[in-house]
């Protein structure tokens, strides 16, 4: 009985685990498809000191945070690769936006074929509509949510020894690395 218990317990504990890591935003990490949570970065080289960085969030994470991790990746990138600093050449930020609608399904003495509708409002449970009684499209209790997902794409040409003074474009990858550092959540 006690093994079954725990069991239970272990259970419990991995799907709790599971749904409070749906509910974070997305970390700075590679790129991760499955998992607890989905998201993150990736790179792809063009040429020898050309790269196209990607950084992929989840609905929780906002654009902000996203350009942000694009930016450090992009810095982190450059080091790794022996560079000193690297120009934006193309820069670009995706949003995705679903909007999900809580529906009325229709049911009534005939069925699904019935002239009535019945759907969940907020508070009150499950309610019935009908042609004569009302109309749900126009009840507060139906829930729209839109949910968006951004991502941030960018092509980054790395150089060595000091950056171009006058190209906007151009970033210190160690000072990028320093500033940003501090703001940066990692998987735990």
């Amino acid at each position: 009985m006690k093994v079954t218990q725990g069991r239970g317990w272990t259970l419990a504990s991995a799907c709790m685990l599971a749904l409070t890591a749906c509910t974070t935003a997305t970390p700075y990490q590679p790129l991760a498809e499955r998992g607890s949570v989905t998201g993150g970065f990736s790179d792809e080289q063009v040429e020898a000191n050309r790269f196209r960085v990607t950084f992929s969030g989840n609905s929780m994470t906002s654009r902000d945070t996203v350009e942000r991790y694009l930016l450090y990746r992009a810095a982190e990138l450059t080091r790794q690769q022996g560079y000193d600093w690297f120009v934006m050449a193309d820069r670009a930020t995706e949003r995705r936006s679903r909007t999900y609608v809580d529906r009325p399904f229709s049911s009534g003495m005939y069925g699904y074929w019935g002239p009535s509708w019945r759907y969940y409002g907020r508070g009150f449970g499950w309610r019935t509509w009908d042609p004569f009684w009302g109309d749900p499209f126009w009840d507060n209790s139906i829930d729209v949510r839109t949910v968006d997902r951004y991502e941030a794409t960018a092509e980054i040409v790395m150089g060595r020894g000091r950056k171009p003074m006058n190209d906007v474009r151009a970033f210190d990858a160690s000072e990028v690395l320093r500033n940003l550092g501090p703001n940066i959540m990692r998987p735990t």
